[in-house]
């Protein structure tokens, strides 16, 4: 090799040509390579549109319908007018759910209207159900302690003043009305101020905020027990459905995460960490986990199915932002088709995992032409590719949703309740509130009456 520091000028001079003959080749070979890789890029560009048109032209023909136009129920264009076609005629009445009467009053003529002649017997010819509420009326019970003495021994005798199935220790608000309470301000949303008017106005009780305040403290004091039942529960569920939203308190940014079962509702509130997940579920935990794709649920080592809701959503939105993308309108399309083989697979354990390993297989070819090129979609196809193990789930596992819309309809009412309140104003508010939306949501699941269920609680002893 030639020693450059002891090199003549003549020697320099030849290794500085053949340097610039090197470069010259080199640019040479880049601009080639550039325009192959502009063609294949049109090539490639070609045939997806033409593949996601074509997976699209046979879901139509298959009666499956191609991908939508825009989100559901939206309708961007006017419909062309057209005549409406007859409403099924029903019979009166058909909506009505006919309930058990507690009265029943019986019409009946006791003289022929015309000509006077005795009427008796008689066949029913038609009912009518009248459903009205009798003013609420409140019951105030006064609780009398006789003393009494013992004629033999002298000693004073009073009662034990045991109360614990009709009222709270000491209080005064028994648990009927503190069920009422519990109810109106979990599920009815109200604030403390327009429970205390309406008990007012139809039961004429006066009772203050602050005893309102601590009606409800009480029925989550008393759910301690039955709350960590739920958490047992959700760790035991083969299926669950996570997700997260803000909640303040006392002016401090939080959130609060819903683990839900088809049967159960399980609130927390805390930061956005990972950690949140390992401390509900636990180690143990050997379910399927139901998330969409937020870093706190993608770390996990268990069997976990993505939310495609919030996938295909995302893929609706990038072709909005590029319209004259045909590319991409292709590959949107041709995703879309993949999803809709995957979720009409059925049949035998055997069929479902040929479908699951052909449709991850399909999606990685679509996906894998897009990794490299910096378009619109690579970000996408990056987080296909990574997660492709986890995306078909549902396909092998029947039990198991394409998506995560259980979460997010469990988190609709604290999202409605914080766009009236802004949060809760303290720790003991929060925990009142979470431990509120954990009963009255898992009742609601299981088809309980909320006010029953909670008078229940209320009355029954908790170990």
């Amino acid at each position: 090799m030639l020693d450059l520091y002891r090199a003549t000028r003549d020697d320099l001079i030849r290794v500085i040509e053949q340097q610039r003959q090197v470069i010259e080749m080199m640019e040479h070979r880049l601009v080639t390579q550039e325009r192959e890789l502009s063609e294949v890029r049109a090539v490639l560009a070609t045939v997806t549109a033409q593949l996601g048109a074509h997976d699209a032209g046979s879901d139509d023909d298959a009666g499956r319908g191609g991908p939508p136009s825009g989100m559901p129920g939206l309708k961007p264009t006017q419909a062309e007018d057209r005549a409406a076609r007859p409403r099924k005629r029903r019979p009166t009445g058909h909506g009505r759910h006919r309930m058990q009467p507690t009265t029943r009053v019986v019409h009946r003529l006791s003289a022929c209207p015309d000509c006077g002649a005795p009427l008796a017997g008689g066949t029913v010819k038609r009912t009518r159900e009248v459903l009205d509420l009798p003013p609420p009326a409140l019951v105030v019970t006064e609780h009398v302690y006789l003393e009494r003495r013992c004629p033999d021994c002298g000693r004073r005798c009073v009662p034990t003043p045991d109360l614990g199935s009709v009222v709270h220790g000491r209080g005064r608000i028994g648990h009927g009305l503190t069920s009422l309470i519990a109810v109106l301000r979990e599920e009815a949303r109200l604030p403390f101020g327009t429970i205390q008017r309406l008990l007012a106005t139809l039961t004429g009780v006066q009772l203050s905020v602050g005893a309102l305040v601590d009606a409800v403290a009480r029925v989550a004091a008393r759910a301690e027990p039955v709350l960590a039942q739920l958490a047992a529960a959700i760790r035991a569920s083969p299926v669950v459905h996570a997700d997260e939203t803000g909640w303040r308190e006392a002016g401090r940014n939080g959130y609060v995460w819903t683990f839900s079962s088809p049967e159960i509702r399980l609130f927390r509130r805390g930061s956005r960490a990972k950690g949140m997940v390992s401390d509900v579920l636990g180690g143990a935990f050997a379910g399927v986990l139901v998330s969409d794709f937020y870093a706190a649920y993608t770390g996990d080592d268990g069997t976990h199915q993505y939310c495609w809701a919030h996938l295909l959503r995302d893929i609706d939105e990038l072709v909005t932002q590029h319209p004259a993308d045909a590319a991409l309108a292709g590959w949107a399309a041709a995703v879309r088709a993949i999803f809709t083989r995957a979720q009409a697979a059925s049949g035998s354990q055997t069929e479902r995992w040929r479908v699951r390993r052909q449709v991850q297989a399909d999606l990685r070819r679509v996906c894998e032409p897009w990794l490299d090129p910096r378009v619109a979609q690579t970000p996408l196809c990056v987080r296909i590719t990574r997660y492709l193990e986890r995306l078909f789930v549902f396909v092998t596992e029947p039990g198991v949703p394409a998506t995560n819309n259980a979460a997010e309809r469990s988190l609709r009412h604290l999202v409605v309740a914080r766009k009236i309140s802004g949060g809760t104003r303290s720790a003991r508010g929060t925990a009142t509130k979470m431990t509120l939306a954990s009963l009255f949501g898992t009742w609601r699941a299981q088809g309980r009456n909320p006010y029953l269920a909670c008078r229940d609680l209320l009355a029954s002893p908790q170990v």
